[in-house]
């Protein structure tokens, strides 16, 4: 995946670099990864959301007492609202979530914010070790309108799985595989909030930032392959089209298709199928890895069932409740694939006594909780300190 290269960078802190003033951006940023309103938080330090607002807006600067309770209530270190951002590798592409609208903003802009800062982590350990060169196919749609047709999926999801040298059978691993691929991958949990994956570009480096499941592996499998669809597909999107609910809906179509025809190819998988009988999925579950409501959908796309038969086979799944949980969910049975690529750079980077967690913390300048869950590593390599230890004063 990567070779053993950590190269010398200076080891100055980039604490002294740090301004002393509070960056306003960066309080708006603290707040909406928390999911929290100007009123909400004006709330919780004792000020009104007018006060609020001026912080955020630069045109008024919160007094000492007034910013120790707004870290506080934001759970970031004092450095970090008077850090400017961390490079990046590039220019945004478009995230794709899977619902827009009203109800979902507040959750939308939470992950446009945990998004980027997990770009920046991910650079950070980029000066220091090498990643997976991408190796993610091309892919544009023969009508004019963008589109792509269910034929061009297969297509594309197939020559896919030959170019990274695939056989028609089950992939044993989804996420280890996109990440041999180039593919930054991490896995978060909201508190309090069951959030979608969704994927970018930035720059030249697609990532795909997972929910934290905790219940089924075949969940975070066509997560990861849903991802890389839009990845693959949908790279030259336009933010704007994702807005329109119509063509969010095609899209999110589209990366259903290509996740079914990556995962449970159309030149092997109707071999296995013998039966529309609900407990024969049990079997095929347990080897494809793909749950029972991904496989009915897969067997009526390729015309295995007819309507009338999966129209039957869904009631029976809601019938005995499998809509949320199904039986195999357990992760004894089909395992939680979990992100390795940036957890194997931070433990390279740590082993190799080049930086400290100390350091790390103090040039990154977010809170070592998210630091942690971005690599995929335990909390307690940064619990040796407090949380701004590093971070100066704001005078």
């Amino acid at each position: 995946m990567m070779d053993n290269k950590v190269v010398n960078f200076p080891s100055a802190s980039r604490a002294a670099q740090f301004g002393r003033r509070l960056i306003p951006t960066k309080l708006r940023d603290a707040r909406r990864a928390l999911r929290l309103t100007q009123e909400d938080l004006g709330s919780r330090v004792g000020v009104t959301r007018q006060a609020v607002s001026a912080f955020e807006s630069g045109s008024k600067s919160p007094e000492p007492d007034t910013f120790d309770k707004l870290v506080d209530a934001l759970a970031q270190p004092r450095s970090f609202f008077m850090s400017e951002d961390l490079p990046v590798f590039g220019k945004f592409g478009p995230r794709f979530f899977r619902k827009v609208g009203p109800e979902t903003i507040r959750k939308n802009d939470a992950c446009t914010v945990l998004g980027s800062w997990f770009v920046q982590s991910a650079r950070y350990l980029d000066n220091y070790v090498n990643y997976p060169a991408v190796d993610l196919p091309s892919a544009s749609a023969f009508s004019s309108d963008g589109r792509y047709s269910a034929e061009e999926i297969e297509e594309i999801a197939s020559d896919c799985r030959k170019k990274w040298g695939l056989s028609v059978g089950p992939i044993s691993n989804v996420l280890a595989l996109i990440e041999s691929r180039g593919v930054v991958t991490c896995r978060y949990e909201i508190d309090g909030e069951r959030i979608d994956a969704f994927s970018f570009w930035n720059g030249e480096r697609p990532f795909v930032f997972m929910a934290s499941e905790k219940e089924a592996g075949v969940r975070v499998r066509f997560d990861a392959a849903h991802e890389l669809g839009h990845l693959i597909l949908h790279r030259w999107i336009e933010q704007e089209e994702i807005s329109d609910p119509k063509i969010l809906k095609r899209i999110e179509w589209e990366a259903d298709r290509f996740a079914g025809a990556f995962l449970l190819p159309q030149k092997s998988f109707p071999n296995e199928f013998y039966t529309p009988r609900l407990d024969a999925f049990l079997d095929l579950k347990r080897r494809w890895g793909t749950s029972i409501q991904a496989m009915v959908y897969r067997c009526k796309d390729l015309e295995l069932i007819d309507d009338a038969q999966f129209t039957n086979l869904y009631k029976q799944i809601s019938f005995r409740r499998w809509r949320a949980k199904e039986p195999l969910d357990d992760p004894s049975v089909i395992r939680i694939e979990q992100p390795r690529t940036l957890q194997k750079a931070a433990l390279m980077l740590l082993e190799s006594g080049k930086k400290h967690p100390e350091e790390i913390c103090s040039e990154i300048a977010l809170n070592p909780q998210i630091i942690s869950a971005f690599w995929n590593v335990s909390p307690e390599i940064f619990d040796s300190r407090p949380i701004d230890e590093f971070s100066p004063s704001l005078k």
